[in-house]
């Protein structure tokens, strides 16, 4: 993702952000605003049951924003000014927290089968759950035993 550090590991992240544990592996595309706020239903779907069952979740939303110097990028028209910046949404990420605010799972949307995908702080592996199917990540979440 542009604009982001490399990954840490150390206490000032609590939420597990910046440690590496992400469900999706691939660096993320940004996607269209019609995308972003469906996927964000579905995770408020997921953090809705979560906190029926007293489990605590985090929805992170990320925004980039490039900004342009005095180059000109792209097509410029004699009527309008050149564009100085650009503004993209990257997807919505449901962090589910356990004891002491560590990341126990992290929960995103595919973009293109609207699947869950589920990873797990103790699985290395990502999860896919069929989209009709939120309490089932809710399962795989409690399985996990977050606290």
């Amino acid at each position: 993702m542009p604009g982001h550090s490399p990954p840490q590991s150390d206490d000032s992240d609590p939420g597990g952000r910046l440690t590496g544990h992400a469900a999706q592996t691939e660096p993320q595309e940004a996607i269209d605003e019609a995308t972003a706020e469906s996927q964000d239903r579905a995770l408020a779907v997921v953090q809705r049951l979560l906190q029926e069952r007293g489990i605590r979740s985090r929805c992170h939303h990320t925004i980039g924003l490039r900004l342009y110097a005095n180059r000109v990028d792209g097509v410029t028209w004699p009527d309008q000014a050149p564009p100085r910046s650009w503004t993209g949404r990257y997807p919505p990420e449901l962090t589910v927290l356990g004891s002491q605010d560590h990341c126990e799972a992290t929960v995103t949307v595919d973009a293109r089968s609207g699947c869950y995908l589920v990873s797990l702080r103790d699985d290395p592996g990502v999860q896919a759950v069929e989209p009709e199917q939120p309490e089932k990540v809710v399962d795989l979440i409690l399985s996990a035993d977050p606290e």
